[in-house]
């Protein structure tokens, strides 16, 4: 299955990056509780970097968020986080210190199928943009929250650490 790759192109990148000029301006409450703004570290570089991610759900604990890596394991940002978890993330107006990391398989896919279920056209056009072909049904969804190499995985934003046995492991890579 192919999937489309992150905007390449100057005007595409550009409109892909004005939320976060919105936020910067201060005015990241226009967006309610329907997106956030994750500033993490880059894995390489060392140096702050920023994504605007759409909220899938919320977290069990208060001010804890759920965003989705519609790129799967490749998206930059997702990588970012599983190298170095401590994250700052704003909804709205409020901002918080916290960590980022992915949810447990079986939980991510359960996730995104709630997600699909409380906004199937969101989700939907999502998955047009990511060029998945999803039939809509919540089996569908679950399989592809529950695949963390070509899957949409989903990770949680919160204000605490996890506790060691939610954790997920980083994927070791190996040399060629």
């Amino acid at each position: 299955m192919r999937t489309a790759g992150p905007a390449r192109r100057r005007f595409s990148r550009a409109v892909v990056r004005a939320p976060i000029l919105v936020y910067r301006c201060g005015l990241g409450w226009v967006f309610g509780r329907r997106l956030v703004l994750l500033t993490h570290v880059g894995r390489r570089s060392g140096r702050p970097r920023q994504v605007v991610l759409e909220v899938v759900g919320r977290g069990s604990t208060p001010g804890s968020y759920i965003v989705a890596s519609g790129y799967g394991s490749r998206a930059h940002w997702y990588r970012n986080v599983l190298a170095h978890p401590e994250v700052t993330y704003q909804v709205g107006r409020r901002r918080r210190d916290g960590w980022a990391y992915p949810l447990p398989s079986a939980e991510s896919g359960r996730r995104l199928a709630e997600y699909a279920g409380r906004r199937p056209r969101s989700a939907a056009a999502l998955m047009r943009m990511l060029d998945r072909d999803v039939a809509g049904s919540r089996a569908t969804y679950e399989r592809l929250g529950a695949d963390d190499e070509a899957g949409v995985p989903l990770v949680l934003l919160a204000a605490t650490p996890p506790p060691a046995r939610e954790r997920r492991p980083a994927r070791e890579r190996t040399s060629p």
